[in-house]
C-alpha cells in the first residue's frame, strides 16, 4: 500500500503532555490516518495527514442512519524502549465483523495494520515512557455519502486517531464499584450487541450516568429478555471466580466479543483453571457472595486491562466482595497481560508485534 504523506513541519508540531496531565481520550497527536471508500472504486487515497477537524455534509449518512463503528487498541513503550502492539490483528478482524453488521465494507486486515504501524512510527514521539501509560489507537469507519433515505451508504470515510493515555478509571487498578441494573438493557438478542458500533455505547449513556451520580464506577449489563442474566460491564467483559471455576457469560451475539477477554481464557486454561463460558443469573452471584463461595471479581477490556471488582451494588444492596480487596486472580493476570504488553513476559502466543 502506497500511502500518501503529508507532514507537519518539526517546529509547527505539538508536543505529548506531561505524563501526571495524560488523564484518558483528552489528547491527541499531530498526525492521523485517512482513508477513503466509494462503492464503484473501492478503498482508495491512503494518507497520513495533520490532525484536524473532519469536513462533511449535513446529509452525512453517519448522522442520520448510525453507521459508524470503531475500534481500540494500544502501542506500549517497552523497558527496552521498543513499542509493540498488543494483538492488533484480532482488532482487524473484529473491525470487519462489525462492518459486515452494518452493511459498511470490510478492510483488508494488511491495509488495516499497515495503517496503523506507518502512523504510529510517524508520531512515536507520542507513546508514553512511563509504565503504565500507553498510547490509545481509535481506528474509526463512518458513512460519508449525503443522502436522506435508509441504506446502505455507497461511500464512507476511515481513520485512524491516537491519543496517549493513563489509567482509564481514577481507581486504577483498586477495586472499582458497579451498579447492577434491570432498568434498561444495552442489547437484545438479533441486534447489534457484538458490533462496535456507536449506538451501543450511545444507548449506554444514561444507565451510566445515573449510576455516576451514585456514585459507581460502570454499571453491569443483565440479559433483555429476563433481565436476569449477567451480560457485561460497559466499557469490559466480567468474570468471577466461583470456587474453582472461573466463569465468564458466552458469547450469543449481544456481547462484544473482548480481545482481552480471550486472552484471559487462554491464559487461565494455559494455566490449569476450570473454566467455563456459561450463562450465570445474577442471584448465583449473589448467593455466591453470601455463602462465600464468589472469591473473586473481574473486569476485562483494553482500556482498563483488568479491573478488579469491589463491590456489585443491586436493588438498593451493596454486595461486597472479597472484603472489597483486589484477588489473586485479577492481580496475576493483569500482571501476565501487562508484562507481554510492555515487554518483561516472553511471548508464546505471538501477541506482540515490535515497531
Amino acid at each position: 500500500m502506497d500511502i500518501r504523506l503529508e507532514l507537519l513541519p518539526e517546529g509547527e508540531r505539538r508536543h505529548p503532555p506531561a505524563p501526571e496531565a495524560l488523564g484518558f481520550g483528552d489528547h491527541f497527536s499531530n498526525h492521523m490516518f485517512l482513508m477513503d471508500f466509494r462503492a464503484d472504486r473501492g478503498w482508495i487515497n491512503p494518507r497520513i495527514v495533520p490532525y484536524a477537524p473532519f469536513r462533511l455534509d449535513p446529509a452525512a449518512m453517519a448522522f442520520h442512519y448510525g453507521q459508524a463503528i470503531f475500534e481500540g487498541l494500544k502501542a506500549y513503550r517497552g523497558t527496552d524502549g521498543r513499542v509493540r502492539l498488543f494483538r492488533a490483528r484480532a482488532n482487524a478482524e473484529r473491525f470487519n465483523r462489525s462492518a459486515r453488521r452494518l452493511c459498511m465494507p470490510e478492510l483488508d486486515e494488511e491495509i488495516f495494520l499497515e495503517g496503523i504501524r506507518h502512523l504510529v512510527r510517524v508520531d512515536a514521539d507520542w507513546v508514553p515512557k512511563q509504565r503504565g501509560n500507553s498510547l490509545y489507537i481509535r481506528p474509526l469507519m463512518i458513512a460519508t455519502e449525503p443522502h436522506l433515505g435508509v441504506r446502505p451508504a455507497e461511500e464512507y470515510l476511515y481513520a485512524v486517531i491516537l491519543s496517549p493515555v493513563g489509567a482509564y478509571y481514577a481507581e486504577g487498578f483498586d477495586p472499582v464499584r458497579i451498579y447492577v441494573t434491570d432498568k434498561y438493557v444495552r442489547a437484545a438478542p438479533g441486534g447489534v450487541g457484538e458490533a462496535k458500533t456507536a449506538g451501543n455505547y450511545a444507548a449506554s449513556l444514561m444507565a451510566s450516568e445515573e449510576a455516576k451520580r451514585l456514585g459507581f464506577t460502570q454499571v453491569l449489563w443483565l440479559d433483555a429478555v429476563e433481565r436476569r442474566y449477567v451480560e457485561e460491564v460497559g466499557t469490559m467483559n466480567i468474570f468471577f471466580l466461583l470456587g474453582d471455576e472461573l466463569v465468564t457469560p458466552p458469547l450469543g451475539g449481544t456481547i462484544l466479543p473482548g480481545i482481552t477477554r480471550d486472552s484471559v481464557l487462554r491464559l487461565t486454561r494455559d494455566w490449569g483453571l476450570r473454566v467455563s463460558e456459561r450463562r450465570i443469573a445474577v442471584d448465583e452471584v449473589f448467593e455466591g457472595i453470601r455463602s462465600g463461595v464468589l472469591r473473586e471479581c473481574f473486569g476485562s477490556g483494553t482500556a482498563a486491562v483488568i479491573s478488579p471488582v469491589g463491590s456489585l451494588y443491586y436493588k438498593g444492596v451493596d454486595h461486597r466482595i472479597n472484603g472489597g480487596r483486589t484477588g489473586e486472580l485479577a492481580r496475576r493476570l493483569f500482571d501476565e497481560i501487562t508484562g507481554l504488553q510492555y515487554g518483561d513476559r516472553d511471548d508464546p502466543y505471538g501477541w506482540i508485534e515490535i515497531l
